[in-house]
């Protein structure tokens, strides 16, 4: 009989690679948000995977990237402790792009790589040869061609990396699917919605607050939210004209919010401006990025 293992490991790679749907696909519930926009994620997130044989804590990290402002160089910074401190790391590259050896001079050997998008990748005989320039770009003990959006190789990926594990006891409850409070899930969630509803600069300049959580038994629980902004412009941008943006923003969000919580839930979302939060270390403390 197999002895349980249990140990961390390290989502790691480029900004949009599919890191967070790949552990919302992995865990079976959504605890990542996702979006198009690059650096979405911004910190790290505990995301416990629990099965007869082993558990296997996750920790996304923010895009590997190239940091523009103090916010930046926050993100660089929880996704290099990540690769120092994990049992396993898990690096996620694009199936359709070449190996990029400035990023992969940063990862261990040994590491494993889940080749994600290949459900993309056409002609399917390009595939192959895909998986051989990753294998000669870097010592990785193993490479899973993976499709995260058809769930396709996830069963794979999750073998070798619990065959990477220490043995042990489990590091977290079972019962935990995440580190995060109620309250930092609600935030995100509502994040995610606004920026599926802004473009360009916009995305990067957003952040969201809890002010106020009322439990309430019979109706469902109050809560007080503010959108961050870095500029009065990008305020009128998540508004919307009449107010329009903002509502169908919180709207989606009520849904997402109410899924998770498993009951109803009422929020309410004000926008404020906090000019060029991202590269003001008084104001990236006090909204969270310590």
């Amino acid at each position: 009989m197999k002895k349980f293992r249990a140990g961390t490991v390290a989502l790691v790679g480029r900004p949009n690679v599919g890191k967070s749907t790949l552990l919302n696909v992995a865990l079976g519930e959504k605890i990542a948000i996702v979006s198009p926009h690059p650096q979405t994620t911004r910190q790290r997130l505990l995301g416990i995977y629990n099965d007869a044989t082993c558990q296997i804590v996750f920790v996304d990290t923010p895009g590997m990237h190239t940091p523009r402002h103090r916010l930046g160089v926050r993100m660089q910074n929880e996704a290099v402790e990540a690769l120092r401190e994990c049992d396993v790391v898990l690096f996620v590259a694009d199936a359709r792009r070449e190996p990029d050896a400035d990023l992969l001079k940063d990862v261990p050997k040994g590491a494993v790589c889940a080749l994600n998008k290949v459900d993309l990748v056409e002609p399917k005989s390009k595939l192959l040869p895909k998986l051989e320039a990753w294998g000669a770009a870097h010592e990785f003990s193993a490479i899973v061609p993976i499709s995260a959006k058809t769930k396709s190789g996830i069963k794979q990926l999750l073998r070798e990396l619990r065959d990477r594990l220490p043995e042990g006891e489990p590091l977290y409850d079972s019962a935990m699917l995440t580190d995060k409070p109620v309250r930092y899930l609600v935030a995100e969630l509502v994040r995610e919605q606004i920026l599926a509803r802004t473009r360009q600069e916009v995305p990067h300049g957003i952040a969201v607050t809890v002010d106020r959580y009322e439990e309430d038994a019979k109706k469902g629980p109050k809560i007080a939210l503010t959108v961050h902004v870095a500029k009065e412009s990008h305020k009128k941008i998540v508004v919307g004209r009449g107010g329009a943006a903002l509502k169908a923003a919180g709207t989606a969000a009520r849904r997402e919010v109410e899924r998770l919580l498993g009951t109803r839930a009422h929020l309410s979302i004000w926008v404020r401006v906090t000019p060029d939060w991202v590269d003001d270390p008084k104001a990236l403390g006090e909204l969270g990025f310590e």
